[in-house]
């Protein structure tokens, strides 16, 4: 949520001239974790009538809601509640450590979970089990609202420019805020993979069972391109003014304090004399490596035509790396980063209609997929 309001954010800054200004990620969390709690209880109804013991439906009970997502569930949550600044709904104890908050929630969801199950196999009307499933949400918003805050229906909107103008929006709703002072179309927005593995065919689009958070509303998809096909986009989006979000494994051949991703930083194989590399295709089928992290690129270094390095702003705060910035190298770049969301408008024409095709029917991947990876983490 952070990297991704901060491509909205930083263009929000440019046009209204104005500093030190956040969105808050508490209230799109709140709206996240609550739509997840629907979404778990629609799948398990969906599955009432297959065993705890199937994988897939152990799968949904192991983790009803976290933390993770991805950009398309991001955008669903926009698109239905809008967003809000920082200032109109602040950070609480348990949204910057939300390790409680998921337990006791997750006790709730399984709680529930189990009982909508038996009412199911029990014969119950369809009526009644949607009746008491709008009963258990109620529960899941008392425990956001007691945790996060209840969020705005409207706020006062009121700031001053860096001139030192001062500027009030009144009563304003959270959907009129995001159109009237962000007006990005989300819709334009995709999210490109690169995933080198024999599953996954290069211009196909992929979804992933059981991924998402607001029922009915937009879908997980990724259109799986090459990786040179990637850089090329991300950079024509980068020349453009324009930010990207991406996803990667940001655990690996990283070093937090000195802000570099680089997969020259430690050298394993000469220590301990024994090879241990893999492929980029082995390393996501073995689950050596999956999306773990998301980040901007908010700029590249060319030379000859080719990138050497990248500029990534990050989500730890201003003292790892430098002023909370990194570097990535293009080889760590290559091995580690597998998603980025790019503007359709920057995509050439056979890959707008490659897209277009596989959003009407895309293929279905397992629920434990390394493309979903970065939507359930704590």
């Amino acid at each position: 949520m952070f990297s991704a309001l901060n491509t909205m954010r930083h263009p929000m800054q440019k046009k209204l001239k104005i500093k030190d200004f956040e969105l808050s990620q508490n209230y799109t969390n709140f709206w996240d974790k609550f739509e997840k709690s629907n979404w778990f209880f629609e799948n398990v109804i969906a599955t009432a009538d297959k065993p705890l013991g199937k994988r897939k439906v152990a799968f949904l009970f192991a983790t009803p809601q976290q933390d993770g997502g991805q950009w398309d569930m991001l955008c669903g949550i926009i698109e239905k509640y809008g967003i809000v600044p920082k200032s109109v709904y602040p950070e609480t104890a348990n949204s910057n450590n939300s390790s409680a908050l998921n337990d006791t929630l997750n006790t709730l969801l399984r709680k529930d979970g189990l009982k909508l199950r038996k009412m199911v196999n029990s014969g119950k009307s369809k009526d009644k089990v949607e009746a008491r499933k709008n009963e258990m949400l109620n529960d899941v918003f008392r425990v956001l609202s007691i945790s996060l805050g209840v969020p705005p229906k409207k706020f006062d909107f009121e700031y001053k420019d860096n001139d030192g103008n001062y500027h009030r929006d009144p009563d304003i709703t959270p959907k009129e805020f995001f159109d009237k002072y962000v007006g990005m179309n989300l819709s334009d927005h995709i999210s490109t993979i690169n995933s080198p593995t024999k599953d996954k065919p290069y211009h196909k689009v992929f979804s992933v069972e059981y991924l998402g958070n607001v029922e009915g509303g937009r879908q997980v998809r990724h259109l799986n391109l090459k990786v040179d096909e990637m850089k090329k986009l991300i950079i024509k989006q980068l020349k453009a003014g324009e930010v990207v979000w991406f996803g990667s494994n940001v655990v690996k051949d990283s070093e937090r304090k000195a802000g570099l991703l680089d997969t020259k930083l430690y050298d394993r194989n000469e220590l301990f004399d024994v090879d241990f590399s893999m492929s980029k295709g082995d390393m996501l089928d073995s689950g050596e490596s999956m999306m773990d992290h998301a980040m901007v690129i908010t700029g590249v270094n060319i030379v000859d035509g080719k990138p050497t390095k990248w500029k990534i702003e990050n989500s730890w705060g201003v003292k790892p790396g430098f002023k909370g910035y990194f570097v990535m190298s293009d080889k760590w770049f290559d091995n580690f980063v597998y998603q980025a969301v790019i503007n359709k408008k920057f995509l050439p024409d056979n890959l707008k209609k490659d897209y277009d095709e596989g959003v009407k029917n895309p293929i279905q991947l397992l629920p434990w997929d390394p493309m979903g990876a970065l939507a359930f983490k704590y």
